[in-house]
């Protein structure tokens, strides 16, 4: 039984892996784009999900660097901790550069035999024909545009700023965010000597990232900084899951700001949904066909949707902050953090997502 995946980034990459461990036979078709590394960027895999990628997915201990500790700050509160969560020093997340991951996947799957890659392919339905169930992960073909231009969305008038910090040996395992005035700033640690940053800039293109990064700096005796890279930022969920036998899958079902690190999360989440209802396919002697993108959108629609609509609430709540000439919501924040259960509740909901 042959699949076919749409798009060669971490999202289609990671599923692929998954469906070959099955004994499914993947072809995966990829523009030039969607191969190219970008070395400023990073992400954070909760460790529900990093439990299930290491097993189902492929095997990236030696890529990861555990966070223990997250802390949240704001500018009207700048030298108070307004959240703070830990668990006995246990793993929270971890984090690791894109591009790693990326290499890590594609030279992995090159070895597969049950694995081919298809470049500069022409997306026409009529090349199609012989693939039972089509998985598109990429957010700007010809599928993306004919079938799934349907979601909600929005856009924050701001950009996200990537780049990577080197500064003097420290222990980093401790990751921060702090709402500042211009926007959600991240450090994210990514060794003893290097930080990834991700700061979403409201309305600006030209900006001074390495004095702003400096101004809210208070831990890294920064010795140089990485290339800079930006994009704009928009959430969108998508209304209708799939067409025919064409699942729309990673991004193009939801795109996320980027302030909590859930983006690649909730990918995750999605290929371990979508693998759940192949095994019960694959066990009751049953093609893998159109019907299983029913029951995927079934299964997963109504829980990204709740997820996404979350972190865009913890986005509109800081904006608002920021707006306001006190610190009321701040403390308020503060006094919810300390109560152990809402501070579990929290934790639960980052690492495993909504399991209802």
């Amino acid at each position: 039984m042959k699949l076919c995946i749409l798009g060669g980034g971490l999202t289609g990459l990671s599923l692929a892996k998954s469906l070959i461990k099955k004994g499914l036979s993947v072809d995966i078709f990829f523009g030039k784009k969607s191969l190219d590394f970008n070395r400023s960027r990073t992400i954070g895999i909760s460790n529900d999900n990093l439990l299930y990628f290491n097993k189902e997915i492929l095997d990236i201990k030696k890529l990861l660097w555990d966070i223990k500790k997250i802390e949240i700050y704001s500018d009207n509160l700048r030298n108070e901790k307004i959240l703070n969560f830990e668990n006995n020093n246990k793993t929270l997340f971890a984090v690791l550069r894109n591009n790693k991951l990326q290499s890590k996947l594609l030279i992995s799957l090159k070895k597969e035999k049950l694995c081919k890659f298809k470049k500069n392919f022409n997306y026409k339905i009529s090349n199609l024909k012989k693939y039972k169930l089509i998985i598109n992960c990429e957010n700007n073909n010809y599928f993306s545009k004919k079938f799934f231009a349907r979601s909600l969305k929005k856009k924050y008038d701001s950009f996200a700023y990537t780049t990577i910090l080197k500064h003097k040996k420290i222990k980093n395992n401790a990751a921060s965010q702090i709402f500042t005035k211009n926007g959600p700033l991240a450090f994210l640690p990514l060794s003893e000597t290097e930080t990834s940053i991700v700061y979403s800039i409201k309305g600006k293109k030209n900006i001074d990232l390495k004095k702003l990064i400096e101004r809210y700096n208070t831990k890294y005796s920064i010795i140089n900084f990485g290339i800079n890279n930006f994009f704009e930022l928009k959430s969108s969920n998508l209304r209708i899951y799939y067409h025919k036998n064409i699942l729309a899958f990673g991004d193009l079902l939801h795109r996320l700001h980027p302030l909590a690190g859930q983006g690649f999360n909730m990918t995750i989440r999605d290929i371990q949904d979508l693998n759940n209802l192949i095994d019960l396919k694959l066990k009751n002697g049953l093609d893998i066909d159109n019907s299983i993108c029913e029951d995927f959108q079934n299964t997963t629609r109504y829980k990204n949707y709740l997820f996404s609509s979350g972190i865009d609430f913890i986005y509109e709540f800081f904006n608002l902050e920021t707006k306001m000439d006190n610190n009321i919501l701040s403390k308020s924040v503060k006094l919810v953090g300390k109560n152990k259960f809402l501070n579990r509740t929290f934790k639960n909901i980052a690492n495993r997502g909504f399991k209802i």
